[in-house]
């Protein structure tokens, strides 16, 4: 970093966050548990060819891999479950014994099989080779009767194309499996009393979500395991219920939409009463098996993530008095939360914090980093961008919500009366929400000189029931709306250039990028990373919890095949008559195959709309991120600080041979 500003033009602007920096940094962290004085959490290693290696942490700090570490001649573990094609909760801990799932290849098929191990031992398989035909996941330890329990998803018989689901218990010796619970479409969040002797779990049918409406379901527990008295006690097609917890005195807590926000909730006798009533959301979409956003830390204290107004915070409630206070944190994105004595564990993000797992005591108020995602060296604090928050009106009276980067560069400066050029981020889903903790592509153009909008457009969650399920039957239309109108309010407060707006978008996300694309004339050129462009064949290629999704989003097939039609880019790009694209496109997307970027070129060319198309694999993040820079330094006319290969631009069909 000099002492003295350099003027140059905005994305010009010569930066220290380089790609390569950017694809070395992507270490990812989850599924934190808590056995006694030890924490285990999962690390997905991309340097291990993705393994999902289980690292325990003990009281004087010393870190271990559970699972062997591959090497020749020896089978390879992976802790990751493939349970409703989402996964989650891969692993459960009690008294130093680990269970998990083995995503490991076993030959011609993934194992998925369970395990139990115990540090520096030879996992142990507890069920049967199925041929990975049966899968487990969200696993809950039951030492009392010697056994764990899961959600078991069964792919042998299937039926209508969908396999079935069960709450199932297995024994830790692997002697025997039982059924708890079958007949419905999904299960998720077994949830068993301290006593042992109550389970209280989720489940639902198609065609809800589970953030649309789901059953919150307590059994008795017999001592030979089995389940008696099963009964209702909250939840239906209208109210979404989330993590079902019990208290150390075995009273049952759950998250409740039913006033709007996700909030908490006691079971008293056979009512349900709030433990906490605020504009806020303290449950999250559950796209993922073992899911938590609040634990016990004492026999009357919670502490509890909460989103308000699109920002996760962490809080201390006291469920007797009811008295709730904020926790002081610098993290504003926080998952995984996990209960000790006075202390809590979760993986938490913030604008200057990587996503790591964090270990905080209660007393102290003091956070302790325990393992980092990525390294934020001092010397690049200067260069990030804080996101400053957007809310906005938007189509049909409704009000939309954003989070602006603007360009932030110690070293540059732009010539007087000059505006950066602006690219449009939306989150995928579309269930879900615009994160705020430290993102290394979104820093990496800020700090040439960009500015960016991450839109929590209608339909995100943080925002209450009625505005997560207002997309419904209006994706491809508010999405699109609230992300434009996202840029032409910062245009109308003259903070970025009318002329060089520019859209960019994954998988689900890259679907809005598209539609603004196509549908909208308000951007410059548009880049889309494997996004998806035809929503028939998003359905054909769902998984088990997303085979409705669309139904709710847009209707129900074949009723809804006209409008799906209508709404899919890859039969709209002609309308689009001057926004040059650059398609990246991965190889063997199901979701967005290379026949249909194809199409969507065909129909730009014969429009004379230039075009560019990088095929690559999936981890090959360093030549996305600079043939997309290089991309708009050519359309936005932009002289690089650094050297990078140009784009080669492909404008109009070559003329048919003449005969």
């Amino acid at each position: 970093m000099t002492t003295s500003r350099r003027e140059a033009p905005y994305g010009s602007w010569k930066s220290p966050i380089s790609a390569d920096m950017i694809a070395t940094q992507s270490l990812s962290l989850g599924e934190v548990a808590v056995d006694g004085d030890d924490v285990y959490w999962l690390e997905v290693r991309p340097g291990d060819r993705g393994r999902h290696a289980i690292v325990r942490r003990t009281l004087d700090g010393t870190l271990s891999d559970i699972l062997p570490v591959p090497a020749e001649g020896k089978p390879a573990y992976s802790s990751r479950s493939l349970v409703y094609g989402q996964g989650g909760g891969s692993f459960a801990v009690s008294e130093g014994l680990v269970v998990f799932v083995n995503h490991a290849s076993g030959g011609a098929h993934v194992d998925q099989r369970l395990y139990r191990v115990n540090p520096g031992r030879t996992p142990v398989p507890l069920t049967p080779d199925t041929g990975g035909k049966h899968r487990y996941g969200d696993l809950v330890m039951d030492r009392t009767r010697h056994r764990v329990m899961a959600v078991r998803e069964d792919w042998r018989n299937l039926e209508d194309d969908q396999p079935r689901s069960a709450l199932v218990a297995v024994d830790i010796d692997g002697q025997r499996q039982r059924v708890l619970a079958e007949g419905r479409d999904f299960y998720s969040s077994p949830s068993l009393s301290p006593n042992g002797r109550r389970l209280a779990w989720l489940e639902w049918d198609y065609p809800c979500m589970p953030w649309d409406g789901c059953e919150l379901w307590v059994a008795d527990v017999d001592e030979d395991g089995s389940l008696r008295n099963p009964r209702l006690v909250a939840g239906g097609t209208t109210e979404s219920i989330f993590q079902p917890e019990w208290s150390p005195q075995g009273e049952l807590y759950f998250v409740s939409d039913r006033n709007n926000w996700w909030n908490l909730y006691r079971l008293q006798g056979r009512s349900v009463v709030p433990v906490l009533e605020r504009k806020a959301e303290f449950g999250a979409a559950q796209w993922n098996l073992g899911m938590s956003t609040y634990a016990f830390i004492s026999p009357r204290h919670v502490v509890c993530a909460f989103n308000e107004q699109g920002q996760w915070k962490l809080g201390r409630l006291d469920v007797v008095l009811g008295q709730f206070a904020e926790l002081s944190t610098p993290y504003t994105d926080i998952t995984q939360v996990r209960g000790g004595f006075s202390t809590a564990y979760f993986v938490g993000g913030g604008p200057e914090h990587p996503a790591s797992v964090v270990r905080l005591d209660l007393e102290s108020g003091t956070p302790q980093v325990l393992k980092a995602s990525s390294r934020l060296p001092e010397d690049l604090t200067p260069y990030l961008s804080r996101c400053q928050p957007l809310h906005y009106p938007t189509t049909e009276l409704g009000e939309a919500h954003a989070w602006y980067y603007p360009p932030s560069n110690p070293d540059h400066s732009a010539p007087a009366g000059q505006k950066p050029p602006l690219l449009i981020m939306n989150h995928g889903g579309p269930t879900a929400s615009a994160s705020t903790k430290l993102d290394w592509t979104i820093q990496y153009f800020t700090s040439r000189g960009f500015a960016v909008v991450d839109v929590n457009y209608r339909g995100s969650t943080g925002y209450g029931r009625e505005y997560r399920l207002s997309l419904y039957g209006n994706w491809g239309v508010m999405d699109v709306d609230d992300c434009a109108n996202a840029a032409l309010l910062l245009v109308q407060e003259g903070k970025v250039d009318a002329r060089r707006l520019a859209a960019r978008g994954t998988d689900a996300s890259g679907y809005t990028t598209l539609s603004l694309l196509a549908f909208r004339d308000i951007l410059r050129c548009g880049v889309s990373h494997g996004g998806v462009s035809n929503l028939e064949l998003l359905v054909e290629h769902a998984e088990k919890l997303e085979a409705h999704y669309m139904d709710q989003m847009l209707g129900p097939l074949p009723e809804s095949k006209q409008l799906l039609q209508d709404r899919s880019p890859c039969f709209h790009m002609d309308l689009n008559k001057r926004s040059p694209v650059l398609f990246i496109q991965p190889r063997q997307d199901a979701r967005a195959p290379a026949r249909q970027t194809e199409e969507m070129v065909r129909q730009l060319k014969a429009n004379d709309v230039p075009t560019a198309v990088l095929t690559v694999d999936r981890d090959s993040v360093k030549r996305a991120l600079e043939v997309e820079l290089s991309f708009y330094a050519r359309v936005l006319d932009i002289t690089l600080a650094e050297p990078l290969e140009p784009v080669a631009l492909e404008r109009a069909l070559p003329e048919p041979a003449r005969r």
